[in-house]
């Protein structure tokens, strides 16, 4: 069922929001707190698409804004990034093409500039375990500790939150369609499993990067325009995570 005031007993729910102290309706999947930055008109808009035990999680804001995210226990995250975000997430740089993955029972402090977009992949755990069991890769298997950024090509990342994008349109424009138990619901989830674990199975590690490293990452040059502009938007969210 699907309503957009925000109940969780719906599969797809819609939450605008325009008040910051309102951030947290509409989802029992984490607790979330936010700080609006500037003065101007303020709209985050949510939209949770759960499938069974999985949900794709969809987050946009206009203006910049401070957010306090936590995982409700069990859950595992793969987070991706729209075209035109730029922030910081406990002051790493994040960017198109960064995937995250992010540890449940942990704060995350997100600190965005104008325009953000983000995609969350939030799947249980035990589940990922076993589907990884099932293909014979339980040796791949990992628990983030806290926030760790994997080691993908930037363009399977844009993939998968090209991906997200498309699931949270369809849940848009029929939001039925994904009531549990119907037959898009199960391919949708089984779709949503194969493409993250297929995503993450051909990431060379999780990055370490040090503080003059975060810029940059595989496949970007680091003195390129575009990086660069990545570069001083996120040093502009990191000193708002400091200042905070």
């Amino acid at each position: 069922m699907a309503h957009n005031s925000g109940d969780d007993r719906y599969s797809v729910t819609i939450v605008d929001i325009d008040d910051p102290a309102a951030a947290n309706a509409g989802s029992e999947l984490f607790d979330l707190h936010a700080v609006q930055l500037q003065s101007r008109p303020f709209k985050i808009r949510r939209i949770i698409v759960r499938l069974d035990t999985a949900s794709v999680v969809y987050h946009s804001t206009n203006v910049p804004v401070r957010t306090r995210t936590r995982l409700r226990a069990g859950l595992l995250a793969y987070v991706t990034y729209g075209p035109q975000s730029v922030g910081a997430v406990n002051g790493l740089p994040v960017r198109p093409g960064l995937l995250l993955s992010l540890a449940s029972g942990m704060d995350h402090l997100l600190v965005t500039g104008e325009d953000f977009e983000s995609i969350a992949f939030l799947l249980p755990r035990d589940d990922v375990r076993a589907h990884l069991m099932v293909r014979g890769r339980g040796a791949e298997f990992h628990v983030p500790e806290g926030i760790e950024p994997l080691q993908v090509d930037p363009a399977k990342v844009d993939e998968l939150f090209e991906w997200g994008k498309r699931l949270v349109s369809a849940a848009l424009l029929q939001p039925t369609m994904f009531d549990d138990a119907s037959r898009e619901c199960t391919a949708a989830r089984e779709e949503l499993f194969e493409i993250v674990l297929s995503t993450v199975s051909v990431a060379d590690g999780f990055e370490s990067l040090a503080p003059t490293e975060r810029g940059c990452r595989t496949g970007t040059s680091c003195g390129s325009r575009k990086t660069m502009r990545w570069r001083r938007a996120a040093r502009v969210c990191i000193s708002l995570t400091s200042a905070g």
